[in-house]
């Protein structure tokens, strides 16, 4: 139990609405494959739907009752797996895995023809593959919402949890600073797409040539101009991680990668998580990571295992995040895109 004393505790400030059957609110993605089919409106829905579930699963125990999701895993899993799994069935529906692990998507059966069939079985998709072209091809041919469940680009799955975590911890989102300290990968990515939806500052640093994807940084940065936040892509870890709320790192090489995991130790090493690092930090400050965590290598496991990590809370809140996700697509709007089914 994670007994860090927070500031004042938000869980009491989301609406839980009445014991009625929820009500539904204004959701326009039809799918979420990459963050920003996600508008400014829809991730507030997300996480007011979520909070709610938290609080009253009991609300939202049928409320997808008859309805199926396909996990297609291209990579291993266990949070993405289970959460997708328990969400589903914790509503009144189900999940069928098909692993992709030895075979990925596209290999002995084309992504168009997958999508086709599964279409015709099923009521919406979760993809966790290595390329995040596969997941755009399954939602342009597939008339069920599609949800990237992790692509080699992005991570948006994980960002609506993280961003479910800071709002139950500090009670609201704008005007945080989340210190976002290693690779510039698919997490980052997500981070720097929603959490300026949210009005987060959000400050990435990371060895030269590891930085965000440049066309990634523009769109956040659009974004925040939008909300009054602000994108910082830095090299220097301290100065990321000053009056940071959150300093969140993950794993210095992806899945994939682990051919180049020696010599990234060494290039790494000074964006290590210390608890030095952290008084550079608000006093308050928590320690974020998707996990799984090499302890010892981007993070010192004394930050990891302290009052002050927050990592299992991130972990529950995939589920809460995916419900609210899996509700608005399918029980809160048509459930199936325009256009022919072929």
């Amino acid at each position: 139990m994670n007994n860090y004393t927070y500031p004042e505790s938000p869980a009491s400030s989301w609406t839980a609405g009445s014991q009625a059957m929820p009500a539904r609110l204004p959701f326009a993605a039809s799918d979420l494959v990459f963050d920003n089919d996600l508008s400014i409106a829809d991730v507030q829905a997300v996480l007011a739907v979520a909070g709610q579930m938290q609080q009253q699963p009991e609300r939202y125990r049928q409320v997808l009752a008859g309805k199926m999701l396909a996990l297609l895993f291209e990579k291993p899993s266990l949070r993405t797996r289970v959460t997708f799994e328990v969400a589903m069935k914790s509503m009144g529906g189900d999940a069928v895995f098909i692993d992709c692990r030895s075979e990925p998507l596209g290999q002995r059966e084309s992504v168009p023809d997958v999508a086709r069939n599964l279409d015709r079985w099923v009521d919406a998709i979760a993809a966790r593959t290595f390329r995040q072209a596969t997941v755009n091809e399954l939602a342009e041919w597939a008339s069920v919402p599609v949800i990237n469940a992790l692509s080699d680009q992005v991570h948006p799955c994980q960002a609506l949890a993280d961003m479910l975590t800071l709002k139950n911890i500090f009670g609201q989102l704008e005007g945080l600073k989340l210190a976002y300290i290693g690779d510039g990968n698919n997490v980052a990515h997500s981070l720097l797409l929603t959490g300026t939806k949210l009005g987060l500052d959000v400050a990435v640093a990371t060895p030269a040539s590891c930085e965000p994807d440049p066309s990634i940084v523009a769109m956040a940065r659009e974004t925040a101009a939008e909300t009054g936040s602000a994108v910082h892509i830095l090299n220097d870890p301290a100065e990321a991680a000053a009056e940071a709320h959150a300093i969140y790192t993950d794993v210095w090489t992806s899945m994939g990668s682990e051919h180049e995991a020696e010599s990234r130790r060494e290039r790494f090493r000074p964006y290590q998580v210390t608890e030095q690092l952290f008084q550079t930090a608000r006093s308050q400050a928590v320690f974020m990571h998707c996990l799984p965590a090499h302890r010892g290598e981007e993070v010192e496991a004394a930050v990891f295992e302290s009052p002050r990590s927050v990592v299992f809370d991130q972990a529950e809140n995939r589920l809460h995040a995916q419900k609210a996700l899996l509700w608005l697509l399918l029980a809160n709007s048509s459930g199936r895109k325009s256009g022919p089914r072929v």
